[in-house]
């Protein structure tokens, strides 16, 4: 039977040690190609470019492995690799290793994961993978042993339609991380506030900062399994329908024509 074909991509850019990491795990998988961007794109969430050319370069960055740097977004290389570059839909899809957390709110505003969410809209099965260490020259040894053991179970038994895996590394040796948690997102927040400064011609300008809060207590939390040194695993779903919500509003709210009609004319008396 022919490998499975596999496509590595980032948000770091093409040259991270994260994503080096990834690539040497996945070739024992797979026909590995890799597809990212040709600078660091954290941050970009699910953006995709519209008003300027994409370019990609061929690049000679993994040995035998075929390697290309694209211009655009995270979301734009997972594109452009299934359509340019592939010419079909890979068996998989993994994104990362990504230099810092993409738990909780985190994964809205993650470029790792918005690539890994492109591939899963499409139907590719998809992780995203991401270590609690921002450093240039973070150890991705042990997240490399439990990556194995995750793709090694995607591959055999899959994940449901319509999902993807958010999978996060605590900043730990191996000996020290006490195995893996199915978790749910942490219900937590950034405070943010914008540091003003002002520049050599008296204009002013600003930097972003702030902390992360977490109000969420729950044991069954992506944020409690990385603190108790677990590797956390979220599945994610791209339907941004809250269906809780439905029979509420549905309940509630006034929304047969006649009883708009009497709001209004309530409202004019």
């Amino acid at each position: 039977m022919s490998r499975p074909v596999i496509l590595v991509t980032n948000d770091d850019g093409i040259i991270s040690p994260g994503i080096r990491a990834l690539v040497e795990v996945m070739k024992k998988f797979g026909d590995v190609t890799v597809v990212a961007p040709d600078s660091p794109q954290s941050g970009m969430g699910h953006a995709i470019t519209i008003h300027d050319p994409l370019r990609m370069q061929k690049v000679d960055v993994f040995g035998d492995i075929p390697a290309y740097q694209c211009s655009g977004t995270p979301v734009d290389c997972v594109k452009m690799a299934i359509d340019k570059i592939l010419h079909r839909k890979p068996d998989l899809c993994v994104s990362g290793i990504n230099h810092g957390s993409n738990a909780s709110i985190n994964v809205i505003y993650s470029g790792t994961m918005s690539a890994a969410m492109e591939a899963a809209i499409d139907g590719i099965p998809a992780i995203g993978f991401s270590l609690m260490d921002f450093a240039f020259d973070a150890d991705f040894s042990a997240a490399q042993v439990y990556i194995e053991k995750i793709v090694a179970n995607i591959l055999k038994s899959g994940i449901p339609k319509d999902s993807l895996l958010n999978v996060n590394f605590p900043k730990l040796p191996l000996d020290q991380i006490k195995g893996m948690k199915i978790c749910r997102q942490a219900v937590a927040k950034w405070e943010e506030s914008f540091d003003e400064r002002t520049d050599p011609n008296g204009k002013k300008y600003y930097w972003l900062t702030g902390h992360f809060i977490n109000n969420d207590q729950g044991e069954d939390t992506d944020i409690w399994a990385l603190e108790n040194g677990y590797v956390s695993i979220v599945p994610v779903q791209f339907d941004l329908t809250h269906h809780h919500a439905i029979s509420y509003i549905n309940e509630n709210w006034s929304l047969h024509e006649e009883s708009l009609h009497k709001q209004v004319n309530i409202v004019k008396d």
